[in-house]
C-alpha cells in the first residue's frame, strides 16, 4: 500500500475488525471515513456469484463516466484480467483476504493513469458476502473525470496479511 487513501481505509477497517477476520458491514460508519467516501465502494455477490457494485463513490463513478451501482466489477477490467480479478474478489468474500491491486486505467481516448485499489472483507454471513474498497489515483491528470476510464489493466497484485501489515505501516 502506497497511497494515502488505501492506507487510511486499511487502518480504519483494521481498527474495526479488532482481531476478527473482518468487521461487520453494520460497523462501517460513513462519517468516520468522510474524506474517503468519494473514492470508496462496496461490492456484493449477486445471484450468479459475481461481484457487483452495491455502492460507489462519486469520484469513482465520475472517473468511469457512469453510475457503477449494480455494475459488474470484473467487467471494468481488460479481458485477460477479468478471471483473475473475479478470483481475487471471491478470495476476499470467502477467505477474508485483503487485496491490493496496482493498475493502469485506460480512458476512452487511450490516455492512461496509474491507480491503486484496496479491497477489504466485510462480515455479512455466508448468504450476504460483501467487501469494502477504495481506488486512489496515483496521479491526478487534468482529463480524469472528463475522459472516462473504459478499461483497467493489472500492473501488480498483493494479497496482504492484515495481522502483519500494521507493523509496516506504523511509521506512516
Amino acid at each position: 500500500m502506497k497511497q494515502d487513501g488505501s492506507i487510511a481505509l486499511f487502518h480504519y477497517w483494521n481498527r474495526l475488525r479488532d482481531g476478527r477476520p473482518a468487521p461487520k458491514r453494520t460497523e462501517i460508519e460513513p462519517a468516520d471515513i468522510k474524506t474517503l467516501l468519494t473514492d470508496t465502494f462496496i461490492l456484493e455477490r449477486d445471484t450468479r456469484s459475481e461481484a457487483v457494485f452495491r455502492l460507489a463513490g462519486s469520484r469513482l463513478c465520475a472517473a468511469h463516466g457512469r453510475e457503477l451501482k449494480g455494475f459488474s466489477f470484473p467487467s471494468l477490467w481488460q479481458d485477460r484480467d477479468r478471471k483473475l480479478v473475479g478470483r481475487l474478489v471471491q478470495g476476499v468474500f470467502e477467505s477474508s483476504n485483503v487485496v491490493v491491486i496496482a493498475f493502469e486505467g485506460i480512458s476512452n481516448s487511450q490516455r492512461s493513469n496509474p491507480f491503486e485499489m484496496i479491497i477489504l472483507p466485510l462480515e455479512g454471513g455466508a448468504d450476504n458476502p460483501r467487501c469494502l474498497g477504495a481506488v486512489s489515483a496515483v496521479q491526478k491528470p487534468f482529463w480524469l473525470g472528463a475522459d472516462p476510464i473504459v478499461e483497467a489493466r493489472i500492473v501488480s497484485v498483493r494479497v496482504v496479511d492484515p495481522d502483519a501489515e500494521p507493523l509496516f505501516l506504523k511509521n506512516r
